[in-house]
């Protein structure tokens, strides 16, 4: 049996740096909503800083059964600076699994 990471932003570097980045206090003010950032950040972002992100949210919610007090407290100690709701966690997880949905190259027509 695989033990759980401790959750700590060592375990959840990407997630870390994208909660700073995105989920803080003036996330209303730059994004409107939280799950307006995480879209905001996968239309941003290269695909080697998406997935990694991604991959952590997911790990995350799973983590905490995407309870949102538990949820929201590992956010907290990776540094988020909002709560996310009941409604907002279930739509910041569905942006992530697009996220890692990585299409391959539109090849021309005719090849």
């Amino acid at each position: 049996m695989t033990s759980k990471p401790e959750i700590i932003a060592a375990n959840f570097p990407a997630l870390h740096t994208f909660l700073r980045g995105y989920f803080h206090e003036d996330v209303a003010d730059e994004y409107g909503t939280p799950p307006e950032a995480a879209d905001q950040f996968c239309e941003d972002a290269e695909t080697d800083e998406r997935i990694p992100v991604a991959r952590e949210w997911q790990q995350l919610a799973e983590l905490t059964h995407a309870q949102p007090a538990a949820l929201n407290a590992a956010l907290k100690k990776l540094g988020s600076a909002i709560r996310l709701n009941d409604e907002e966690i279930p739509q910041v997880s569905a942006i992530f699994a697009r996220c890692l949905a990585v299409k391959p190259p539109r090849r021309p027509a005719g090849e």
